[in-house]
């Protein structure tokens, strides 16, 4: 059977997205991802993956930035429930030949159903053990409205990490801490762009020939005013995303700071002008109710259970990855 979607493809892409099938919306549009509520040119946007949010009509555009196009099935269907085993009869073996002929850096799966119909297994999300040919393999949250239980930060975070690993472009070493004053309130500080903000730990990048632990007191004098040396580190975190040129993302090794009841502090080093240069507007004081009932975005993203299980049950005996 001919797909009514053709491919969008070319030899030496970044990335191949391969969707489970064309949807009646694509298939009448000729175009991938054609119905308004499917999310997947948004994602693509909002990762970096292309400068400005494209039309499905204008989906040959994405040729032009390293990404091609494909399904997994080729019969349209109203949803990907109706599809049959027999429709991925021919799916690894159509994939493997075009990994070995376009020799495309990635193959990303919109959505595990894909994955799963081309090889049988269910997946989990991210970077897969497989290969096809020289070409890794990355799972993505499916982007059809069917998924919405699935929040857009969520996606979001996976297309962004894809495309940090793409990029080809190094991760930045970097060192922060949970700093706890002697009432076990943590201090955080605001980062804001035009279109979002977050509040995430103090602290910044390791300098060349420096040590996290250096890194981390340095930062907190210039930053926020903390006088007290780190303690143990706690957790790591590695987060993918395009927001820092030159950087495919960063890499986190984060410090418990405790402060002494009524010290410890001083003026920040840095003006709030300078603060401001590298986007830190803010800087406050958190409880654990607050941190509880804040409806804003932070970094950890899950920072209101982390610190709730690290005052609860104290510091790990080592560092523990805390996710995005």
């Amino acid at each position: 059977m001919k797909s009514a979607l053709a491919d969008v493809l070319a030899p030496g892409l970044r990335i191949l997205f391969c969707g489970i099938n064309p949807g009646r919306a694509s298939a009448a549009a000729g175009a991938h991802y054609a119905n308004p509520r499917n999310d997947f040119w948004r994602l693509l946007h909002a990762a970096g993956l292309t400068p400005r949010l494209f039309a499905p009509g204008e989906q040959q555009l994405v040729l032009e930035h390293g990404l091609g196009l494909t399904n997994a099935a080729e019969r349209t269907t109203a949803g990907s429930g109706d599809l049959r085993r027999a429709d991925f009869a021919r799916a690894a073996s159509r994939l493997d030949s075009l990994a070995r002929d376009l020799r495309p850096d990635w193959i990303a799966f919109v959505g595990k159903a894909a994955y799963q119909g081309v090889f049988g297994e269910r997946p989990a999300l991210g970077v897969q053990s497989r290969r096809l040919g020289d070409s890794r393999l990355f799972v993505l949250p499916s982007t059809s409205p069917a998924n919405a239980a699935v929040p857009w930060a969520e996606r979001e975070r996976w297309f962004q990490e894809l495309a940090g690993r793409a990029s080809g472009l190094p991760l930045r070493y970097a060192a922060r801490a949970v700093v706890l004053d002697a009432s076990d309130r943590i201090l955080l500080v605001q980062f804001a762009w035009p279109d979002r903000s977050w509040w995430a730990l103090p602290g910044g990048k390791v300098e060349e020939g420096e040590s996290p632990e250096h890194a981390v007191a340095r930062e907190l004098v210039e930053e926020v005013g903390v006088l007290v040396p780190p303690g143990p580190a706690i957790w790591t975190r590695e987060h993918w995303f395009l927001g820092m040129e030159g950087w495919a993302g960063q890499r986190e090794r984060i410090y418990l700071v405790r402060l002494p009841a009524g010290g410890g502090l001083a003026a920040p080093l840095l003006s709030p002008a300078q603060l401001a240069l590298e986007n830190m507007v803010d800087q406050r004081w958190w409880t654990q109710g607050e941190l509880d009932a804040a409806q804003v975005a932070f970094s950890p993203r899950r920072l209101p259970a982390l610190v709730r299980q690290l005052i609860d049950d104290g510091p790990p005996p080592g560092p523990v990855d805390v996710g995005v």
